[in-house]
This record gives structure tokens, C-alpha cells and sequence, in this order.
């Protein structure tokens, strides 16, 4: 046993050649989620995404989110999705309720369909937080997420293995 164990590498690729994108952006604090939205749209196509393979659906707010990107995961249209929001923290406990339930309600609609959605919601104390993560001082987090979901559309792809069979519904099951 001389030879030195030697683990194999699975990666996520950054080309968007060939892979389908949904995004799903909160109206609330446009002014900021605006950004995200063309940063991420902007990494995209940096990648070699064209229009025909970004969607972009718009909700009221970022408690909105997990529930269109749910629908959104269910058509299986997709490779990838962006939940692009910004949540600022104001002098009451509403706040706290709706980052806890939008990060939860994400988190379960990935499980739950098997896409990769990745977390593009904004949670600052401030506006000044917010408009240094939208392009200031922080880069660009919405740019950051672009990327992101390049490279886990394709290494979803790769842990999915050639025999998958088609994603588990996301709808709710009836009872008869």
C-alpha cells in the first residue's frame, strides 16, 4: 500500500452553453433587487446564456419567492433557478418572520424538486448594507448567484447520473 489515496473530483462547470434558467425576483425594494437582477442576467451571459434561456418571473415580495420558484421547479424546465430578493430590517419583529420563512420556504422547494435553487435574497439591517452587496463596496451578489447557478446546474447534472429518471413531482398529492 505505497501508493497515496487519490479521491475523484466531481465539478460543477461555468458555461451556460445549452443549460435553461429561471429567476424569480421580488418587486419589493426594487431599487435594489433591480441590480441583483441585472447582474445576475449579466454573469449569464458572460457565460453563454441567450434570451431563450432565462426566464424572469416577478412577485410581490420575498415571501412570494419559495412558492413561485416551487411552480417554477414542478414545469421542469429548468436547470437552475435564482430567488433574487432584499429583505431590510425595520423596527418591528416582521423581519425576522419573513427571512426565516423565505429562506426555509426555498431551502424546502430545492429539496423538495431536486433543483438547485440558490439564495439571492438580500437580509441587511440597512439600506447602505444592501446597496454595497448590490454592486458597492460587497461586488455583486446577484452576479455571485449567476455563477452559482452555472456551476450547480452542472453538477447537478453530473450527480444525476445517465439512468435518472424524471424529478419527483413538487405538487401536492390529492387525496382520493
Amino acid at each position: 500500500m505505497s501508493e497515496k489515496l487519490q479521491p475523484g473530483k466531481i465539478d460543477g462547470g461555468l458555461s451556460a452553453e445549452g443549460l435553461r434558467f429561471g429567476m424569480v425576483v421580488s418587486r419589493f425594494n426594487s431599487f435594489i433587487t433591480d441590480r441583483l437582477l441585472a447582474a445576475a442576467v449579466d454573469a449569464l451571459e458572460r457565460a453563454g446564456a441567450g434570451s431563450k434561456d432565462v426566464d424572469v418571473v416577478h412577485v410581490p415580495g420575498s415571501f412570494e419567492l419559495p412558492l413561485a420558484a416551487r411552480k417554477l421547479a414542478a414545469t421542469g424546465k429548468y436547470d437552475a433557478l435564482i430567488a433574487i430578493g432584499c429583505i431590510l430590517r425595520g423596527e418591528t419583529a416582521h423581519y425576522d418572520y419573513v427571512c426565516s420563512e423565505t429562506a426555509r420556504g426555498l431551502q424546502l422547494a430545492q429539496m423538495d424538486s431536486g433543483l438547485p435553487i440558490m439564495f439571492c435574497v438580500l437580509t441587511c439591517d440597512t439600506l447602505e448594507q444592501a446597496i454595497d452587496r448590490a454592486g458597492l463596496k460587497g461586488g455583486n451578489k446577484g452576479f455571485e448567484a449567476g455563477l452559482a447557478a452555472i456551476e450547480m446546474a452542472h453538477l447537478s447534472r453530473k450527480l444525476r447520473g445517465p439512468e435518472a429518471k424524471a424529478a419527483p413531482s413538487t405538487e401536492p398529492r390529492r387525496r382520493k
